[in-house]
């Protein structure tokens, strides 16, 4: 007998206006069939695109294990940051080291979590961007 994993899947984004300046976040969770389960974008205050990209990250991830999943996919358009959780790069800057850490500490709520670099033109992670955008425009106005 095969026993499928049931997967949910992360989509998560931040950005900065000037680094540091103005940031904001968002993310997508979807069910293991593919349902969007919540979407989500708030403004930060100031921060640099890395503060930021690991906070949006942080959020889903606080999000998420609210829904119970054993096993989570998180799709990243970080390369730094998904190379740092992949233990590829270390972290040698403090802020992003203490959110480095939230991340190891969510990390345990679940069976499995795999984070994954793609590229800014992958579907969802387009969409989470332009919340991020959106969210800062309706900010900044």
């Amino acid at each position: 007998m095969c026993s499928l994993k049931s997967v949910y899947k992360v989509y998560s984004d931040g950005g900065a206006r000037g680094n540091p300046g103005p940031a904001a976040i968002a993310f997508m969770i979807f069910s293991p069939s593919g349902a969007l389960l919540r979407t989500s974008s708030r403004f930060l205050g100031i921060r640099t695109n890395n503060q930021a990209e690991y906070e949006a990250l942080i959020a889903a991830l606080e999000t998420v294990v609210g829904y119970a999943p054993s096993f989570l996919e998180c799709y990243l358009d970080s390369e730094l940051v998904c190379r740092q959780l992949n233990g590829t790069y270390s972290v040698k800057n403090a802020v992003l080291r203490n959110l480095w850490e939230k991340v190891q500490e969510l990390r345990k709520c679940f069976a499995e979590i795999n984070f994954k670099n793609v590229p800014r033109l992958e579907e969802h992670i387009r969409k989470v961007d332009k919340l991020v955008n959106s969210t800062l425009d309706a900010r900044l106005k």
